[in-house]
């Protein structure tokens, strides 16, 4: 690892993330509301619980969990265009929004959550590389305070998180292998991988491309190894953010069930 900090730059060596700032109820209205910062790249996290499902899934006793993302015009050096301007939502936008649905969605117990939604609105203020994995870190505070709100109303018994779940990007330049990339570094690099994983390395999603030239399977091993290292801090400071709250989560497990027929039978003072 020899002079690989004088190679990065910025003070930091490879294996280091860029510094993390995660502030809780950023604004007023939002069930959970988080600012992420990860270096420049900022993502304001806003979840809302709305006490109604999908078509798809009406009837099913079971709740969702989706995800909506953009980026403000001037979050990068030239301004973007709206996409209401457009009339349509560019394909990159929709691309990080189901992956930022698909990782939450997998660390809920839907049964525990009810009939209802919690949508995941992320906004790119800044952007400086990596805003889709700041994304998924940022809201799954923002989606454990909406639960934990839901808990306090008496509308559900428990956090119906099973695991915590954390995102970064690793990438491959002149040889070397790089945690967390700002856009300079995601730039040159020969190849960059996103991962989503679960504290207890469950994985999620690997995205991985070859940007200048093939990777062998030894570089992907050390890109992969890498990634595992940073979300594992991603998580400890999530931990630290959430503090005394960060143990309710895993208290319900993936496949568990509620049992409706007593939880009636509870309402109604056990008459029949």
């Amino acid at each position: 690892m020899k002079g690989w900090n004088e190679m990065r730059g910025y003070g930091r060596k490879n294996d280091d993330l860029r510094n993390v700032k995660i502030t809780r109820d950023y604004t007023k209205h939002a069930e959970g509301s988080v600012l992420i910062e990860m270096g420049d790249t900022k993502v304001l996290c806003n979840a809302t619980v709305e006490e109604k499902v999908p078509s798809f899934k009406k009837g099913s006793n079971e709740g969702w969990v989706t995800a909506e993302y953009s980026m403000l015009p001037r979050a990068t050096a030239n301004r973007n265009t709206r996409d209401i301007s457009r009339l349509r939502l560019n394909a990159r936008s929709t691309e990080i929004q189901r992956l930022i649905g698909r990782a939450l969605r997998s660390v809920v117990n839907m049964s525990f959550l009810g009939e209802r939604e919690i949508i995941l609105d992320c906004d790119v203020i800044q952007a400086d590389g990596g805003t889709r994995t700041a994304a998924i870190t940022g809201a799954f505070i923002a989606m454990v305070d909406a639960c934990k709100k839901l808990v306090d109303n008496g509308l559900i018994e428990k956090i119906p998180i099973t695991n915590f779940v954390a995102a970064t990007s690793v990438g491959l330049i002149k040889d070397f292998v790089y945690l967390d990339l700002c856009y300079e570094e995601d730039s040159s690099a020969i190849a960059d991988m996103n991962v989503v994983m679960t504290e207890n390395d469950g994985f999620i999603e690997i995205q991985v491309t070859g940007e200048q030239a093939p990777i062998s399977r030894v570089k992907f091993n050390e890109l992969l190894d890498l990634a595992e290292l940073g979300i594992h801090k991603l998580i400890k400071i999530q931990k630290e953010a959430l503090g005394s709250l960060a143990n309710e989560i895993g208290r319900v497990s993936k496949n568990e069930k509620i049992n409706n027929s007593l939880q009636e039978q509870g309402e109604s003072g056990g008459n029949s």
